[in-house]
């Protein structure tokens, strides 16, 4: 399990990402923070088309915010 710490990480490199095009992070424990990290490097990301964030502890709020991310991203 990654945690929001793992996540800030993966958002770190995602900002960077020029090839990767699928992301499963299911079932990983990402909380709130981890998530907000993600949605901020999906900002930047242009590559990246799939993304799985099942069964963690995302709330409402933060998955509207991946969402809009994603709409940033196509």
């Amino acid at each position: 399990m990654i945690g929001d710490e793992g996540a800030k990480a993966i958002a770190a490199v995602l900002e960077r990402n020029t090839t990767l095009a699928e992301l499963y992070l299911d079932f990983n424990r990402i909380g709130n923070e981890g998530a907000k990290s993600i949605a901020v490097a999906l900002e930047r990301n242009g590559t990246l088309i799939e993304l799985n964030l099942d069964s963690n502890s995302i709330g409402d709020d933060v998955a509207k915010v991946l969402a809009a991310a994603l709409e940033k991203n196509r």
